[in-house]
């Protein structure tokens, strides 16, 4: 697939002119942005401003009706969704996608070997294998190393979604596409969650989606706040908590 010689070099991300329609509705109006390489990004919006739709765009769950999409330089508009995860696009749900019935070890090892190769193999990998040391590297990446022989269905909500974004660390992924990861999240809770955010890696740029400004304006270096499906603003989070627009918006004129 042919890389873009326009673009940046420094881009993880680009969107041109994206747009996403549901018969006459467009969920996602005409959207253009660029994420650098190592940028922990947030998209804003209320609830029906395109932030998910634009997500599905992205990972070729809803691709788009018109525009690009490029993922460091190379066109990725018509790859299926797991071609991007195979180039190190990755993505958590609003919904939880876990194995509730297992460990949060075990839930761990198998996104590892999910982007492994040989990932097929049913073998139960020895305890120096590569994908059971990559499996405890995530544990304590995701701060879950205390819990580790837990089962799923006995985690707080909070543990869970922490859970959620160590399997989307598997892999070395270059991008992570967080849909609302502080949702229904207690304040101790929302407290590690941006702890978590924070201790990423500086290399791995993300991309956040949340009702909750005060975690997204903690956790970023740019924000594009959405409405009605197109961009209203882009700037850094200061720029963005003191806009009159976002704030008679979004904010009810305050923050």
């Amino acid at each position: 697939m042919p890389v873009h010689s326009s673009l940046a070099t420094s881009d993880a991300l680009t969107l041109t002119n994206v747009t996403r329609a549901f018969g006459a509705l467009r969920a996602v109006d005409d959207v253009s942005l660029s994420v650098t390489a190592g940028q922990k990004y947030a998209v804003l919006g209320s609830n029906g401003a395109g932030k998910t739709t634009l997500f599905n765009a992205i990972t070729g769950d809803f691709p788009p009706t018109s525009g690009r999409i490029y993922f460091f330089g190379e066109d990725i508009t018509g790859l299926p969704p797991h071609e991007r995860i195979r180039k190190g696009l990755r993505r958590t749900y609003q919904s939880s996608l876990l194995f509730r019935d297992l460990t949060v070890r075990d839930n761990l090892f198998l996104a590892v070997r999910g982007v492994a190769n040989g990932r097929y193999s049913l073998r139960r990998a020895r305890d120096g294998h590569a994908s059971t040391l990559a499996t405890q590297e995530l544990l304590e990446r995701a701060r879950l190393t205390h819990i580790a022989d837990e089962f799923v269905a006995n985690l707080a909500h909070g543990q869970q979604r922490q859970l959620e974004i160590g399997m989307a660390l598997a892999g070395a992924p270059r991008l992570i596409l967080f849909d609302e990861p502080a949702a229904g999240l207690s304040p101790a809770e929302r407290k590690e969650l941006v702890a978590l955010l924070r201790s990423l890696p500086s290399h791995m740029s993300f991309v956040l989606i949340e009702h909750d400004l005060d975690i997204a304006l903690r956790v970023v270096e740019r924000v594009t706040v959405m409405h009605n499906g197109k961009v209203l603003k882009t700037g850094t989070p200061e720029q963005i908590e003191n806009d009159a627009q976002v704030q008679a918006i979004y904010m009810g004129g305050k923050h």
